[in-house]
């Protein structure tokens, strides 16, 4: 590794526990709703590994956990996101498939520090991993995440909650 990139990603250039609960996630709510062998859901969990690895790999900043967060987020409404497609596909999976056994309303944010996801456009925000974050990385980083405008900008407090999920 050269000294500039060391320099540049910091200590916490991995972004291997994020993905793996994002991966993890998305796996197991394909598994929860069935019709999916354990051999396509393994395939399908490498391939997802493999191509959000290869997505963030330029837009994975762990000082600014914020920036890139609108790129990195994943996202399952009328359209099928282009990163499960492609794992899908390789698992043997086909898009109907898909959007027969995720949610109609899905969407999954990875981020340094903290991997979220809301079900329905009014539902809850969920953490599903969540790291210390260091004293000199900002959980902003002088903006807000697409998350965090749509919690700003709710138009229902009831629902401005955040609950922690675990396994």
């Amino acid at each position: 590794m050269s000294q500039r990139h060391s320099q540049r990603r910091g200590p916490r250039a991995d972004m291997v526990p994020e993905i793996a609960a994002a991966v993890g996630f998305v796996s197991g709510l394909l598994r929860t709703r069935g019709c999916v062998s354990e051999q396509q859901l393994q395939v399908f969990s490498g391939a997802l590994r493999e191509a959000l690895t290869e997505h963030y790999r330029h837009h994975w900043f762990p000082e600014k956990p914020s920036k890139g967060s609108g790129y990195r987020c994943i996202r399952v409404n009328q359209r099928m996101d282009p990163l499960l497609s492609r794992a899908a596909g390789q698992g043997g999976l086909g898009v109907p498939q898909l959007f027969q056994l995720l949610p109609r309303e899905l969407t999954l944010w990875v981020d340094p520090y903290e991997v979220s996801y809301r079900i329905g456009e009014d539902g809850s925000i969920c953490v599903l991993y969540q790291a210390a974050r260091p004293h000199h990385a900002s959980p902003y980083g002088g903006m807000l995440t697409c998350k965090n405008q749509m919690m700003l900008g709710r138009s229902s407090p009831s629902k401005n909650y955040i609950m922690t999920v675990s396994s």
